[in-house]
């Protein structure tokens, strides 16, 4: 209905043209002002139901998530026929037990843990987060949606629903069904007056300005060619210019007017956002509408002025569940709670239960509580739980291995991170040059830098130094000589970017492309593997 309603507005400024004597100039400025007009006042408008839907069901936090077990246990037959039409939590729990991604699952699904698919996000909660989230940038940053004040540079889109009807009449200013990442960003480079980026994810982000170093001066060319003589031949030397003066803030150098990056937030992003900040975007602000998963839409970003990463889990589908933690781990007689339980500070798991497979699944999602929005929690991601080595029995985490690379990396003279992967070394064999068929088991690290170009072996010990400061029980096996010292190995230009391409070739790979840390496939570690350049 919304749908069909714009439609019918966004045609009548054609109508009312018939009539009206202007010029060709005229008559496009003036249509191009009219329907961003009534295509943001019919977004408001649904923004503002939306919030006021979504103000209803978080003061009643309880009824909405029984409503939305109803739906989720919708048409449920078969062995589960108990459950059909019961919306008690206990019957729910007592014939659903949690359920998590077996190995040899994630390793037919190429490394990657199976909650409940969903290849794009349709739902009511994807609407929501897009419409919310399009309110909110809105009311932070007053003029980024105004006409050709936005350019999305990826294929991908940051935004959960697909609404490809409003961006035309908003004046964004990439090319309409464009699909090649070369043209999205030519024509965002022809537009110095920018005012918000548009990217599918943080990773992908991070992709393009690593090819618009690489290929600077083609991209310049094409921008001159398009125009010999006139503003797009200086835009070509503003662009050969920013270039010249190196990656802090190239951003803004390109778009003085730019004051904000749209990314959908996802499973391992957390370091290309570092990167960006710190390198090519710095100075501005991340936004992420929502925190989606591979089973839909989980948290909805309100707060775009706040800082970056917190969502509000709303109650209605799926069905969300938090899995108390202590001190990282869970026993199997925790009983979980739902939102309107979760008490601040605390971490939960997140388990989820939606339509499309009747799993209460525990995604590996990591939460803590900050807050709270009339029934339901505030929270800040903290780590997942499946991206995890054992070569020993040790159980090294995603964030205690994250904060001993990024200690080494610190003393890495010039280096930023922007990427990382590790494996077991009985997955790859003898990789590295120090590794023998029978050395003691390891990690094998690769890492993808900027400002460094080769990893002198002092370097590299500083990993496996910084991973025993981080971790004693690591640090007790490698006394013991149980393990052998981390293998580090610095990867070239778009390794990580062929590994998420074969990521996405899987067949049940998430929407979004969620980043695995720990590789357990062969073949996906072998991405990585083949482009070692030190």
């Amino acid at each position: 209905m919304l749908l069909l309603l714009l439609t019918l507005l966004l045609l009548l400024p054609l109508a009312m043209l018939l009539w009206r004597p202007q010029s060709r100039d005229a008559r496009r400025s003036w249509l191009v002002r009219l329907q961003h007009c009534v295509t943001w006042g019919a977004l408001r408008w649904a923004a503002a139901w939306q919030q006021k839907r979504l103000a209803q069901s978080t003061l009643h936090a309880g009824q909405s998530q029984q409503q939305a077990l109803r739906w989720c246990l919708r048409g449920v037959q078969g062995p589960r026929c108990p459950l059909r039409g019961s919306t008690d939590i206990t019957t729910f729990r007592n014939h659903l037990p949690l359920t998590k991604a077996s190995q040899a699952q994630e390793e037919e699904s190429g490394g990657q843990p199976l909650p409940p698919t969903s290849n794009r996000y349709h739902g009511e909660a994807s609407l929501q987060a897009t419409l919310l989230g399009l309110a909110a940038l809105n009311k932070a940053y007053p003029e980024v949606l105004a006409p050709g004040g936005t350019a999305r540079v990826t294929a991908s889109s940051p935004w959960p629903y697909p609404l490809p009807w409003p961006w035309h009449a908003l004046g964004q200013v990439s090319p309409t069904g464009a699909k090649d990442p070369r043209v999205l960003l030519l024509e965002a480079l022809r537009s110095p007056g920018l005012r918000a980026l548009e990217a599918g994810t943080a990773a992908e982000l991070l992709d393009v300005f690593l090819d618009l170093e690489a290929h600077g001066e083609e991209l310049a060319e094409a921008i001159a060619a398009g125009n010999p003589g006139a503003p797009l031949t200086r835009r070509a030397a503003e662009l050969r210019e920013a270039l010249e003066q190196g990656t802090r803030g190239l951003a803004l150098r390109l778009w003085p007017k730019l004051q904000v990056v749209v990314t959908l937030d996802a499973g391992g992003q957390a370091e290309a956002v570092a990167a960006l900040g710190a390198l090519w975007c710095q100075g501005l602000t991340f936004f992420s509408p929502a925190y989606a998963a591979s089973g839909g839409v989980l948290g909805l970003s309100l707060w775009p002025e706040q800082p970056h990463g917190l969502y509000l889990l709303p109650p209605g589908a799926p069905f969300i569940e938090l899995l108390p933690l202590k001190e990282g781990t869970w026993e199997e007689a925790t009983r979980t709670v739902l939102l309107a339980e979760a008490q601040k500070g605390k971490e939960y798991e997140l388990v989820l239960t939606n339509h499309a497979s009747l799993t209460r699944c525990r995604l590996g999602d990591v939460v803590q509580v900050v807050g709270d929005y009339n029934q339901c929690p505030v929270v800040k991601f903290i780590c997942r739980l499946g991206q995890t080595l054992s070569v020993r029995g040790e159980d090294t985490g995603e964030d205690v291995f994250s904060e001993a690379l990024g200690r080494a990396v610190g003393q890495w003279p010039g280096a930023k991170l922007l990427d990382h992967g590790w494996v077991e070394s009985r997955i790859l064999g003898g990789l590295s040059a120090d590794s023998s068929e029978g050395s003691a088991p390891h990690y094998e690290v690769f890492v993808a830098l900027k400002g460094l170009r080769n990893l002198s072996e002092e370097n590299r010990d500083k990993l496996d130094h910084c991973l025993q400061e981080t971790s004693a029980r690591y640090k007790d096996l490698r006394f013991r000589g149980s393990m052998g010292p981390a293998q580090v190995h610095l990867v070239g230009q778009g390794a990580f970017r062929e590994l998420r391409a074969a990521l996405a070739a899987c067949p049940s790979a998430p929407f979004p492309p969620e980043m695995p840390r720990v590789l357990r496939h062969r073949s996906l570690a072998q991405c990585l593997q083949r482009r070692v350049v030190s």
